[in-house]
């Protein structure tokens, strides 16, 4: 994407709404994560048949969820597959393969960086392990975010905010 000699800075985000890393948002420097992050909310996108970004939330239940990540997630904890197939397939698919390429997408659109796998569709799997660090830290990010919004009430969640500065900067092309 950038010449590695030269500086990686930008003075303008490019990228498309919901798919741009929250890393990118603030330091304006892309990278092979960046593009992970925006891989995985693609499959997201093609799992479910929706936008990465609901303005018009009809399958959101809770109005704060204006992420498809978001709702993903909810669906994922509380073991709705059925509700994360896109409604055209009407109800057939292959559940293992969903949850797997689920499971997929959303280590690849974690928060930090560094977290985010490159390489597990090579292995067409993913490590259990894995799967079971990236459910304890999104309960630790859950626990902490509630813990802030009992100070200060809002009605996104974490990403949402992250990627609503994204939205703002992010103008049409």
């Amino acid at each position: 994407m950038v010449d590695i000699g030269r500086n990686t800075v930008t003075t303008g985000l490019r990228g498309t709404m919901g798919h741009i890393a929250p890393e990118y948002i603030k330091t304006g420097r892309p990278s092979v994560k960046t593009d992970i992050f925006g891989y995985g909310v693609m499959l997201l996108e093609i799992v479910t048949g929706e936008c990465a970004i609901a303005f018009v939330p009809e399958r959101m239940e809770d109005a704060g969820d204006i992420m498809l990540i978001d709702q993903v997630k909810r669906w994922m904890e509380e073991g709705r597959l059925h509700d994360i197939v896109d409604r055209k397939l009407g109800g057939v698919c292959n559940l293992e393969e969903l949850e797997k390429i689920t499971q997929i997408a959303l280590l690849r659109t974690q928060l930090e960086p560094d977290r985010r796998p490159h390489n597990m569709l090579e292995g067409d799997f993913v490590p259990e392990e894995r799967w079971e660090d990236w459910q304890l830290a999104e309960l630790n990010r859950r626990q902490q975010h509630e813990i802030r919004q009992q100070r200060s009430p809002f009605s996104f969640s974490e990403e949402s905010l992250n990627i609503q500065e994204a939205i703002e900067l992010s103008a049409g092309r």
